[in-house]
This record gives structure tokens, C-alpha cells and sequence, in this order.
């Protein structure tokens, strides 16, 4: 099994969660789905997030989904589960069967029950008891939690938490917190954890690494997009890294609509031959005949738009 560590980089994929056409969990489509993200390069995989319909699922379904990923990488790449949940019982119960199946590490993000700095913190200190000594990752997402966390607060708890390894940074606006959490870092008022990204595809990518991101923790139907950036940055090539971005940004931006956009990326999943349905259980949106229209023409125009890169 691949460690989990503050070393973390590259691209850690936020997987969708495959059905059937009936809504049935398919695990056979799960282990074409991981072979397609591992393929592009991927280093590593996050299941059971806010786009993984993690909340659809039964208790059990989390379960044999996570054993049947597991069972597909192989210990090729570390696996991170979501296990946010309204009560620590159940928070405790999940990590330890994922830890159990073989995880890497499991990621966490505040309920929406907690509004001040101290709640927030108090918290953190509740999770770190519930959690152990497992790796696990800060998940920053107020779009979808509507907690507020600033990088003082998210200071604190990185502080209080010896097992936190990794912040999932996808606050936004957020580059100045990212700055502010790196740069606390350099000066030593905090150990060097590792940062990765979220902000659906990546859509502030390039300027986030330039920041001292370590790479991306998010979902695309174009996983090699994100692979692509990171590698080229990381090499020095911040143009290149740019332009690869630039390419792939109209489409990423379609698939970060509100209510449509797990839709939209199931449908280019489907499309590309990742998962077999792209069946999104209920409450779930529906696309429209526009919106294939519109997808079609976006895809035309960035497969275009990489030819002329060489890509």
C-alpha cells in the first residue's frame, strides 16, 4: 500500500461513483473506470467525495466500493475515502473499514453546523480523536460545506492535528489563503504539509501551483488535463503549463455548473468510455438536448485546440 503522507504531489483524481442504468452501484464499471485514470497518469485516487455522491450510497455500498477500487490499483496508487459524516460514530466506523480494506488515508470536511473560529477548531480537535493515528486530509470547501475557514483558523487546526498530512485547498476566491498557509510553513510557524487543489478541474490550476500548491485533488473528465499541468510546472515549463491549461478550460468551466455539472462530467466520462452508464442517482439533474449540443462543440474545439500544441 502507498503511503499517505505531508509528500504528497501530482494529481490526486476525485473519482465519480459508477451505476447502472438503473441506478444499481457497478463495480464492474468501477474497475474500468480506475484503469482509465490510471492510465492517464494519475498519482493517486480520492473516492467517496462531494462528486463521488458519497451520500447516495448506503453504508454498505461505500464499502464494497471502496474494496473493489482497492482491489483494481492494486497498491499501484494511494487511495484517499471521504468519510465526513454527521457524527463521529459513524466518521469512526467508516475509516476504520476503509483503513481495514487497505486506504491510504481518509479526507474530512466541517459540517455546516459549525459556524465560529472556536466551533470550528473544537471540531478538528473531535475529529483528530475519532481518527487516531490515521492520515487524513483538511477538505476546504465552503461552496459545498458553507463553512468559512481563513488561514488563521486553518492554521490552528493543521497546528492541533500531528496525523493531518494534507490540505484540499478549494476555497475561491483562495490563492491568498493558499499563500498564506505555505508561506506559515517557510517561516516554520507550521510543519510543511502537502497542498493539493480542488475548484472543480482545477480552474485556477496553474496560478495555485505557482503558489506552492503540490498538485491537484479534483475531478475532470480529462484527468491527463490536470496530470499534464503539474508535470510541465514542475519541470519549469510555466508557459507550457498555461497554454495545456487554456486548452481544456472551456470544458472544465461546462462541467462546474451548478446543479449539472456531476451530470455533465458523467455523461464526458460515459462519452470517453470510463464508465459504462452515466446514470447520476436521485436528487440528480438531467441534461438537455442543448446541452449535448454544447458539449459536442466544446470537445471539438479543444481536440482541435491540442493539435495545434502538439498535444
Amino acid at each position: 500500500m502507498h503511503r499517505f503522507d505531508t509528500s504528497a504531489k501530482g494529481v490526486y483524481l476525485i473519482t465519480v461513483t459508477p451505476f447502472t442504468d438503473t441506478g444499481a452501484l457497478d463495480l464492474a464499471s468501477t474497475d474500468r473506470m480506475v484503469d482509465f485514470c490510471l492510465d492517464r497518469g494519475v498519482t493517486g485516487l480520492t473516492i467517496l467525495g462531494i462528486m463521488g455522491e458519497a451520500t447516495k450510497l448506503t453504508a454498505q455500498e461505500a464499502k464494497d466500493f471502496t474494496r473493489q477500487v482497492v482491489q483494481r490499483v492494486g497498491g499501484r496508487v494511494p487511495i484517499v475515502v471521504g468519510v465526513s459524516a454527521p457524527g463521529f460514530a459513524a466518521m469512526g466506523e467508516l475509516t476504520q473499514a476503509v483503513m481495514d480494506l487497505g486506504a491510504s488515508g481518509v479526507m474530512v470536511a466541517p459540517p455546516g453546523t459549525v459556524r465560529t473560529d472556536d466551533q470550528i477548531t473544537a471540531y478538528f480537535d473531535m475529529v483528530n480523536e475519532t481518527l487516531g493515528a490515521v492520515p487524513w486530509c483538511l477538505q476546504d470547501h465552503p461552496v459545498a460545506t458553507g463553512v468559512q475557514m481563513s488561514a488563521p483558523v486553518v492554521l490552528r487546526i493543521l497546528n492541533n492535528s500531528p496525523h493531518c498530512v494534507m490540505l484540499k485547498h478549494e476555497d475561491s476566491p483562495g490563492l491568498a489563503k493558499l499563500s498564506a498557509v505555505r508561506a506559515a510553513s517557510e517561516k516554520g510557524q507550521l510543519k510543511r504539509v502537502s497542498i493539493l487543489t480542488g475548484n472543480g478541474g482545477g480552474l485556477f490550476l496553474p496560478e495555485e501551483l505557482s503558489r506552492g500548491a503540490d498538485g491537484a485533488m479534483t475531478g475532470f473528465a480529462w484527468p491527463e488535463m490536470m496530470v499534464d499541468v503539474v508535470a510541465a510546472h514542475a519541470r519549469g515549463d510555466v508557459e507550457r503549463a498555461h497554454d495545456l491549461f487554456d486548452a481544456y478550460l472551456p470544458l472544465a468551466r461546462y462541467e462546474q455548473q451548478a446543479g449539472i455539472g456531476l451530470a455533465v462530467r458523467k455523461h464526458l466520462l460515459h462519452q470517453r468510455g470510463a464508465i459504462a452508464s452515466a446514470f447520476v442517482r436521485k436528487p440528480g439533474p438531467r441534461l438537455s438536448a442543448q446541452d449535448l449540443v454544447d458539449m459536442e462543440r466544446l470537445v471539438r474545439r479543444q481536440d482541435a485546440r491540442l493539435r495545434e500544441l502538439g498535444q
